[in-house]
């Protein structure tokens, strides 16, 4: 039996609305390092009083983090690199985070 094409697949509720915003957080993060480093490291310089002393750097993260999210653009590129990856699961039976191959260290 042959895996779905693309186009006939249909995702469930759970990884429209679970699965692929979860990838969009993972990647938005990477796309906003900055910002979220700027907040880390402020974080942990004023500890108790981050509330009061981090809340621009707060705002930047939140700022950059929120454009990714209700991007309509960056949803639908986070769905194909889904989409893509559930096809090869069903291809292949192999999950992607197992899917990498280490060579042998002894040859």
């Amino acid at each position: 039996m042959e895996a779905p094409q693309q186009e006939q697949l249909v995702l469930r509720h759970v990884e429209t609305d679970v699965l692929i915003p979860k990838r969009m957080r993972e990647k938005a993060k990477e796309l906003c390092d900055e910002n979220v480093a700027a907040f880390s490291k402020c974080c942990k310089e004023t500890g108790f009083f981050m509330v009061l002393k981090c809340r621009e750097e707060n705002a930047a993260m939140k700022e950059c983090l929120t454009k990714h999210y209700k991007d309509p653009a960056f949803f639908e590129e986070c769905k194909q690199e889904y989409i893509k990856e559930k096809l090869e699961f069903l291809r292949t039976g192999i999950p992607a985070k197992n899917r990498i191959q280490k060579l042998p260290t002894s040859m």
